[in-house]
């Protein structure tokens, strides 16, 4: 039986913040939703909201999750990649073992995820791939170089999949968040040199990350992503690139008509 409309979703990083806000808005929508976390749990249980133990960095937790979705459902319709993780520190200094901590989760875990789904996807003739990148994969910061190279990489990853999979009736949509106000602010861990008092970046890197932290945790709801997500599966046909609220979208616009230099050059105003 052909599929036309999402009614069975995956959603990895599902146990809070954005994941878990998504699985709440997609499951008042109609959609059963597999919310996977390596704890296998959810902030708030709620009906067809279906916890399930996932690690993205594991193959093997990621086979098993789709089978299991697939033989108690029949189908799998969509998957939203969202497990993510933050380093925060300069380049010079931090080490190759740092740098790969950041693109491990929120680079190749989204790329195991998503090749995790596609058999299944390609095998009904239809199927939603959105990944949760961030503004961040276009307005790079400094001392967060490794998230905005990781986050960069997601979306033209998403981007470039999408002319892969022409005719297939699979679709890909990167959804790029402005700053969240959610747990990710006290997770973010820190690279040794961004630790070290003697740095030659000290006061500069002092004063970005109080700027940062105070817009993240004044920044939107994760519902606001969710909603953004909902949007999309719930549309005919998803838009490949979406910036959620206007000033952010406004921001993405600026940042495509500003030559390079001066892009640079007034984040670096802001935010060093």
């Amino acid at each position: 039986m052909e599929i036309k409309k999402v009614s069975v979703a995956l959603i990895s990083g599902g146990s809070s913040g954005i994941g878990a806000a998504t699985a709440r808005l997609l499951a008042e929508a109609g959609i059963t939703v597999y919310a996977g976390s390596r704890r296998g749990t959810v902030e708030k249980p709620a009906p067809r909201i279906i916890p399930i133990q996932l690690d993205v960095n594991d193959e093997a937790s990621l086979k098993n999750a789709v089978e299991r979705i697939v033989g108690e459902q029949g189908h799998l319709d969509a998957v939203v990649c969202n497990a993510g993780n933050g380093i925060y520190g300069p380049v010079e200094g931090s080490t190759d073992a740092e740098a790969r901590y950041q693109f491990e989760t929120c680079y190749f875990g989204s790329l195991k995820t998503i090749q995790a789904c596609l058999p299944v996807f390609r095998r009904q003739g239809f199927g939603r791939i959105v990944t949760i990148t961030s503004v961040m994969a276009i307005l790079q910061l400094p001392f967060q170089g490794f998230y905005s190279a990781a986050k960069a990489a997601l979306l033209s990853l998403s981007e470039s999949l999408q002319m892969e999979l022409k005719g297939t009736g699979v679709e890909c949509c990167s959804i790029l968040p402005g700053d969240v106000s959610t747990g990710f602010t006290a997770a973010r861990k820190f690279t040794v040199a961004a630790q070290d008092p003697g740095s030659p970046y000290r006061a500069r890197m002092d004063r970005n990350l109080a700027k940062i932290e105070k817009d993240e945790l004044g920044g939107m709801s994760p519902e606001v992503i969710g909603k953004a997500v909902c949007k999309q599966l719930r549309r005919k046909h998803m838009a490949v690139r979406v910036i959620p609220r206007i000033d952010y979208g406004a921001v993405g616009l600026l940042v495509r008509i500003l030559p390079e230099k001066a892009k640079l050059w007034l984040l670096d105003l802001l935010y060093s």
